[in-house]
């Protein structure tokens, strides 16, 4: 499902993102323990072009559907193929945070609680 020197595809984009959604509300009791919160976040897939956006709330996510959100208390930048590995558990959070290869802008407080799930 790529295309091109290392692109992938935006249904690719789409299935990962699907798949990280089932992860989250199949440990919803957990994450609501570990990052109870109410925000609005938007995932930027920077070599597509693309943005999907949602909001957890009580340890879920929502409304995950395509589409940026300027107004968002999170933004997870990553190019295509960077998501997918993140989402597959192939890339390191850290690693990635630490290389620039994903950027995540939130607030300090929500930084650690995301540091949580990360």
């Amino acid at each position: 499902m790529r295309y091109g020197a290392g692109v992938a595809t935006l249904e690719a984009c789409r299935e990962a993102l699907a798949r990280f959604h089932a992860t989250v509300a199949g440990n919803r009791a957990e994450l609501r323990r570990k990052l109870n919160l109410d925000r609005r976040m938007v995932c930027r897939i920077t070599d597509l072009g693309v943005s999907f956006r949602g909001r957890f709330v009580d340890g879920e996510l929502r409304d995950l559907t395509e589409g940026d959100d300027p107004a968002a208390q999170i933004t997870l930048s990553a190019s295509s193929d960077d998501l997918i590995a993140l989402i597959d558990g192939r890339l390191d959070v850290a690693r990635a945070l630490a290389t620039r290869r994903v950027s995540l802008r939130a607030s300090p407080l929500d930084l650690l609680r995301l540091r949580k799930l990360l």
